[in-house]
Parts: C-alpha cells; sequence; structure tokens
C-alpha cells in the first residue's frame, strides 16, 4: 500500500458504495412474478455496520431500486440513499452535503461505467476485483475480492486498520464492545 493511499484512507469520514456488483455480485434472479432477488454477503453488511459505529457515514447510491434494496438499506441502518439515480456525480455532491463532509473526505466503491463520474469527483475511489479493467484503471485502489463476495469488507478494514480501529474487527474485546452498540 502506498503512503498516498494510506493517507488518503486516514482523511475518510464517508463511505458511499454503489449496490449491484459492489454488495452483490451483480447477477438478478426473477421469479416467477417477476420480482428481482438479491443476495447480500454478510461480511460487508458486518464491515458497514462497523464503519459506522467507528463514526464513519455510510450512504449507498444505486442505479436501481427495490424493495429488497430497502429492506437491507433499513435492517443496516443507513440513513443516507440514493436509490434509482444512475447520473452518480451530482448524486454524490448531494449525498455529501447531507452527510456534512468534504468530498476529499469521502471514499466510493463501484464495478462499472456508471461509476466513473463518482470515482472522478470522491477522494478515493475502489474497485472490486471483478470489475473491467477500465473500471480498474480509474480507481484509486483495486480490492482483491469481488461483488458480492466481501469486496466491501475488505475496504471497510483498511479504512478503520488505516485510522488506528483495527481492535474492531481484530481483536475479541474489540469487536465484543462494538458489538455491544450494535444491539442497542
Amino acid at each position: 500500500m502506498t503512503t498516498e493511499l494510506q493517507e488518503k484512507l486516514k482523511q475518510v469520514k464517508f463511505v458511499i458504495t454503489d449496490v449491484d456488483g459492489v454488495l452483490t455480485d451483480g447477477l438478478l434472479h426473477y421469479d416467477a412474478n417477476g420480482e428481482a432477488l438479491k443476495s447480500f454477503h454478510v461480511r460487508d453488511g458486518l464491515g458497514i455496520r462497523m464503519l459506522m459505529e467507528a463514526g464513519i457515514q455510510v450512504a449507498v447510491l444505486s442505479g436501481r431500486d427495490s424493495a429488497i434494496l430497502r429492506k437491507r438499506i433499513a435492517d443496516l441502518g443507513i440513513k443516507l440513499a440514493f436509490l434509482g439515480k444512475l447520473e452518480k456525480e451530482s448524486a454524490c455532491f448531494e449525498l455529501c452535503r447531507q452527510a456534512g463532509v468534504e468530498l476529499e473526505q469521502t471514499a466510493y466503491i463501484g464495478d462499472d461505467s456508471v461509476d466513473l463520474p463518482a470515482f472522478a469527483v470522491c477522494g478515493l475511489s475502489f474497485a472490486v476485483a471483478d470489475a473491467p479493467e477500465y473500471v480498474k484503471n480509474c480507481a484509486d485502489y483495486t480490492l482483491g475480492l469481488g461483488g458480492g463476495k466481501g469486496a466491501f469488507r475488505e475496504m471497510s478494514d483498511m479504512i478503520l486498520n488505516a485510522q488506528g480501529k483495527a481492535e474492531i474487527y481484530n481483536s475479541a474485546q474489540g469487536f465484543l464492545k462494538t458489538a455491544k452498540k450494535m444491539a442497542q
């Protein structure tokens, strides 16, 4: 990890995440009634909660909207979200305004061309491992894990580690302290 990346990770106060291809593997499964089903990785959810407990705000920015996604956002306690928004540059500006943070303090994680405008305006950008090469080339950092396979958690661990908060995920006592707060 470069010194520049380490410094950017230390400054993160806000994380904006794409959904399809990041929090999910990008596949949409339809039932006979046309309802789309999605699978979310539990480690990503825990990574979101750990960031929030560490004082780092998290927002969801998705080009799609669904009842399933709204349920997942509610289950995780995420307060800021734009759903059904394909134009992500202006959405990042608005989410940062709502969160009360600067773009330079914001990390964005995405997987496809629709995320490139967000990469361009946020202070730090992450691509999942299975993103297309041209997307990876635009990101500050490419994660080792793919979308829906724990990529968000990989990123959240990097942020927490850089900010001296690794005990939240790497020690029993640190996690138990955090888990007690999550349960309240």
